[in-house]
């Protein structure tokens, strides 16, 4: 593996090269690019969970302004339905509630929205399942787990060992149905014009929709291209297209030559644009007597939509934290009529570590353990599942250093003894952990300019997260240059191909190509280039990923504060402890670890999606019904991390960071909440009347 020159920009927490241009608003989101005459579109969506479109009244929409009214009997057709989910307006079969039947294109989004609200559907109604329950009779096996991993795994007699520990725990938790909800909507402009479709989206990956899209209308890829320079948050839910992209596809085809806005409203996404699955997570521990773990069984139950199949990993994080000989997950589907699920932050680990660490604690207690203490007991020498020896593996390290930090030494073991007035006190722990991923495919240009600057392109995806500085700051490095030499160039599928900013795969993967094309231009071009020097390069898998286990570790703590008598619950003060490799801008990657520790939070406290089964939808489905933390819910909130290089994940030693921030912190909540008043609470989120009771 090629290695950067000696490190001097990364390393610095350099200011967001692009903020000055957002916070003057120069930086164009989605659907701010400036295009000339725009037509606006309103979708309309099914009012029934499951049944089919029986005819569709438009004779009432009779506003001047409206150019088209699509619906699936003259709608364009669309080339592939391969992929279902994207299969908009080609049928008069409804999948779930929310579904787009029709779609209004008119000179304006008020015209478009009153028009839309007339538009009259009659349907034939289909008695729908919208319901997850883990005692279902028609659960099934998935052949996956996202996004290639086994469904199930077993080593050992797990039976036989939990029938023979000296301790063992046996518990059933509970994670609900969440939403991603970015600040800046699902939004997309679309414009099919001289034999090109040319789509300004709002994604995480403009190659990823280039190639979707390009598929789902018969295109050929080079007829597509994806604008994305800026995008405001995602989340994972704009890892992929949704149903929103064919509808903006589909109404540009039908007014050529005319640019077409749409953008979700925030109750449409909760329909159309991904959430992540509500589980049911079993979770059965065994251990001898000095806390040592013999066996590990994690059975989970969460829904996918009969439209299309979306298995989340939720127990996979199992496989690799802690040595138990004995060791079995599964993962089992309820196929629903309902909206499919998809990506949001740290899939899997999210859920499943929250399950896994509170029952990790409860067994810690049943042992007379530290919960520390039996976390340093499992730590596993090299991964329990690969056998391969870690990249890097300093759990240890971060729960020593979280403890030093957190003042660890002076808590009482036993709950609910600690009060500040009316308020009990307890404060809790729990590991985190997310793979370290390198995607194969990303390629990167540089060019020397006329300006004396290194051009270096790429069509990666800054989300917010600080790719425009963190790739700028590599970049320099690799060609041993100032920052202020590079200009960089991402977010464009018309830029060499970049994978997507998901899997916390950005830097490590888009970096990496960097690096290469920077060592092929040092080594041909030197130190002195002409103007019009350039090489290219493309990454392919890392060597290390075949002998070496990549994953980051990290620590979080929690302290809680529950009023005896209402039952509120307060946090006020959290630190994560991170091994994650070489840090390339502290700045932007505190801003990381912060910000997933702070969606940690909002998950253990406030977010649920709550499903109605009896109509198929999510009830709260906006901003006011749907509770995320605000400034008033996030008080003392710190991250800091241990000062590493991993030289077997990527050029520069770094580890992605994007999502480990949220992964163990609702379990460090949750665990907290026992520590002050003696009460477990399994299933999320924690509310007051889940402590009162």
């Amino acid at each position: 593996m090629t290695d950067l020159l000696e490190p001097r920009a990364i390393g610095r927490p350099l200011e967001r090269i692009e903020g000055r241009d957002k916070v003057r608003g120069l930086a164009p989101y989605a659907y701010e690019h400036p295009v000339s005459d725009p037509l606006y579109l309103h979708p309309v969506q099914a009012t029934i969970a499951r049944g089919r479109v029986v005819a569709i009244d438009t004779g009432g929409v009779a506003f001047p302004g409206v150019v088209a009214i699509l619906t699936h009997e003259n709608a364009p057709r669309l080339a592939s339905d391969e992929n279902r989910e994207l299969w908009v307006l080609q049928s008069d079969e409804v999948h779930y509630r929310g579904q787009f039947v029709a779609a209004v294109i008119a000179e304006t989004p008020e015209i478009a929205r009153e028009a839309a609200g007339q538009v009259r559907v009659e349907y034939e109604q289909q008695a729908h399942d919208a319901e997850l329950r883990p005692d279902r009779p028609d659960l099934v096996r998935p052949d996956k787990v996202n996004p290639s991993f086994d469904t199930d795994t077993q080593e050992g007699d797990v039976e036989a060992a939990l029938a023979t520990a000296a301790v063992r725990i046996d518990q059933t938790y509970t994670t609900p149905m969440e939403h991603n909800n970015p600040m800046e909507p699902h939004a997309t402009i679309a414009l099919w014009a001289d034999d090109r479709l040319v789509l300004w989206d709002s994604t995480q990956s403009a190659h990823g929709v280039r190639k979707t899209m390009a598929a789902v209308c018969g295109l050929d890829p080079a007829q597509v291209r994806v604008i994305s320079p800026h995008v405001g948050g995602g989340f994972g839910s704009k890892g992929t297209a949704h149903p929103h992209n064919a509808l903006a596809c589909l109404a540009a085809l039908a007014v050529p030559g005319q640019p077409v806005k749409f953008a979700l409203s925030r109750q449409q996404m909760f329909v159309v644009a991904g959430y992540r699955t509500p589980t049911v997570q079993r979770i059965r521990l065994g251990a001898d007597a000095d806390g040592r773990l013999t066996a590990l069984a994690h059975d989970v139950v969460e829904q996918t939509s009969k439209v299309k199949e979306f298995a989340e990993q939720t127990a996979v994080a199992s496989r690799i934290m802690y040595a138990a000989p004995n060791r079995r997950t599964s993962h089992r589907l309820a196929v629903l009529d309902v909206p499919v699920p998809s990506w949001m932050r740290a899939p899997g680990e999210t859920p499943g570590m929250f399950a896994a660490e509170v029952a990790l604690d409860e067994l810690a207690v049943a042992c007379g353990l530290d919960p520390i203490e039996l976390r340093i007991r499992n730590d596993p020498e090299s991964d329990p599942e690969s056998g391969r020896p870690w990249s890097g593996r300093n759990l240890v390290g971060c729960l020593k250093e979280g403890a030093r930090r957190f003042g660890w030494d002076v808590r009482d073991p036993k709950p609910g003894l600690r009060r500040l007035g009316d308020w009990l006190v307890g404060t809790g722990v729990a590991s985190s952990t997310y793979p370290c991923y390198v995607f194969p495919g990303s390629k990167a240009t540089i060019q020397y300019g006329t300006d004396q600057r290194y051009v270096v392109r790429i069509g990666a995806a800054d989300i917010g997260t600080g790719a425009w500085t963190a790739l700028t700051q590599i970049a320099a490095d690799a060609l041993g240059c100032p920052v202020e030499a590079v200009r960089l160039e991402i977010g464009d599928s018309d830029l060499p191909m970049a994978t997507v900013a998901g899997g916390s795969s950005g830097i490590s993967s888009w970096g990496s190509a960097i690096v290469a094309a920077a060592t092929a231009f040092r080594e041909r071009h030197g130190t002195d280039p002409g103007p019009g020097a350039r090489e290219d390069a493309e990454i392919t898998q890392p060597p290390a990923s075949r002998t070496h286990a990549l994953h980051s570790f990290g620590a979080q703590f929690a302290e809680v504060h529950v009023h005896a008598d209402t039952g509120e619950i307060r946090v006020p003060r959290m630190l994560g402890v991170f091994s994650a490799g070489r840090i390339i801008n502290p700045r932007t990657a505190r801003s990381q670890f912060i910000g997933g520790m702070t969606m940690g939070l909002s998950m253990a406290l406030h977010e649920e999606s709550v499903m109605d089964a009896r109509f198929g939808h999510v009830i709260n489905h906006d901003l006011a019904g749907y509770h995320i933390a605000v400034n008033a819910d996030v008080k003392d909130i710190d991250a800091v991390w241990l000062d590493e290089h991993d030289p077997h994940s990527n050029p520069m030693g770094s580890r992605g960071i994007g999502e480990i921030g949220i992964v163990g912190a609702a379990a460090a909540i949750a665990n907290a909440v026992w520590h002050a008043t003696g009460i477990r609470v399994r299933d999320l989120p924690i509310t007051p009347d889940k402590v009162l009771s």
